[in-house]
C-alpha cells in the first residue's frame, strides 16, 4: 500500500441520509491517480448533552492489480449514529468488483454488492451484475469512460425498523426483486497543477413497467492541492428515485468538504 489517505471533514458537512446507488464508484480515488492502492478513513465522535451521541464512521477502498492487467477492488462505506440507545443512522455498503484496471478499450466489469439504509428503511440491497466498460479517452490529465449493462436487484425494505423516520402510517414490509439496466459515465480533468475534478453518473432504470422512472445517483469531487501531503476537497453527490417501495423522499444529496492527508 503506497498511500495511506486519511480524510478529515471541516467548516462544512450536509448530510442528508445519501443512499449508495452506483456500481462503478471509488472512494475519492480516480483514474488520473494510478499509483493509490489503497485507502482507509475512520471517525469517531461522541458528544454529550442529554444522552450522549456517538457518531462512527469508515471509507475504504483496497485495489489488488492482478496479471494481464486486471484489478479487483473493495469498497465499503460504513456510518452509526446513536443517541444513547436510539439509532439515529444506520447506512453503508461493502462491494467487489472486478475489471481491466483502464488499458483496454472495452472490457467487462463485474461487480456485487450490498447494501442497507436503516433510515429509509432500506434493510438489505444486494446486487450482482455485469457492465461492458468502454474507454473514450485516457491522458495524463483527463480521462472518459461510459459503460452499459445490467445487474440484478434484491430488496428488503422494512418500516420497522428502529431508524426509520420517514412516516407514521401503517406500513408493511416490502420484498422486491428486478433487473435494472445500468448506464453510466465517468470524467476526470486537471484542471491545473493543484486542481483536478472527477464526476461519475449513473442512470439505472428498471426493465419492467416502471422504466421510465430510473434511478439517478452523480457522485463529483473537486480537489485543491494544498501540499505534496495535503490536499482539500469539495464533494457532492445526489440520487433521485421516483420508484420506491416505501413513501420516502424521492430526492437526497450530500454535501461536504474535507482535507486529504497523504502520508
Amino acid at each position: 500500500m503506497r498511500y495511506l489517505l486519511f480524510s478529515v471533514p471541516i467548516l462544512l458537512s450536509f448530510n442528508s441520509i445519501s443512499q449508495i446507488l452506483n456500481i462503478d464508484r471509488e472512494n475519492g480515488q480516480d483514474s488520473v491517480f494510478k499509483k493509490v492502492k489503497g485507502s482507509f478513513n475512520v471517525g469517531f465522535t461522541s458528544d454529550k448533552q442529554r444522552k450522549s451521541i456517538i457518531d462512527v464512521s469508515n471509507t475504504s477502498e483496497l485495489d489488488v492489480f492482478l496479471k494481464k492487467n486486471h484489478v479487483l477492488i473493495f469498497l465499503s462505506q460504513t456510518e452509526l449514529t446513536l443517541n444513547g440507545k436510539s439509532i439515529l443512522e444506520n447506512n453503508g455498503f461493502f462491494q467487489l468488483r472486478l475489471r481491466d484496471n483502464d488499458t483496454r478499450k472495452i472490457y467487462p466489469d463485474a461487480f456485487t454488492q450490498v447494501q442497507w439504509n436503516g433510515v429509509q428503511g432500506m434493510q438489505r440491497r444486494a446486487l450482482l451484475g455485469c457492465n461492458l466498460r468502454m474507454r473514450w479517452m485516457e491522458k495524463k490529465t483527463s480521462d472518459l469512460y461510459t459503460s452499459i449493462g445490467v445487474f440484478y436487484e434484491s430488496e428488503k425494505w422494512n418500516p420497522f425498523l428502529a431508524a426509520f423516520s420517514f412516516s407514521n402510517q401503517p406500513l408493511n414490509q416490502v420484498n422486491r426483486n428486478l433487473i435494472r439496466l445500468n448506464l453510466a459515465a465517468k470524467f476526470a480533468l486537471k484542471l491545473s497543477d493543484h486542481i483536478d475534478y472527477s464526476g461519475s453518473s449513473f442512470l439505472q432504470p428498471p426493465l419492467n413497467q416502471y422504466f421510465s422512472s430510473p434511478r439517478w445517483f452523480f457522485d463529483s469531487n473537486l480537489n485543491f492541492e494544498v501540499s505534496k501531503h495535503l490536499n482539500f476537497v469539495l464533494h457532492y453527490d445526489h440520487n433521485f428515485d421516483t420508484y420506491r417501495p416505501l413513501p420516502i423522499d424521492n430526492y437526497y444529496y450530500n454535501v461536504s468538504m474535507g482535507l486529504l492527508v497523504k502520508v
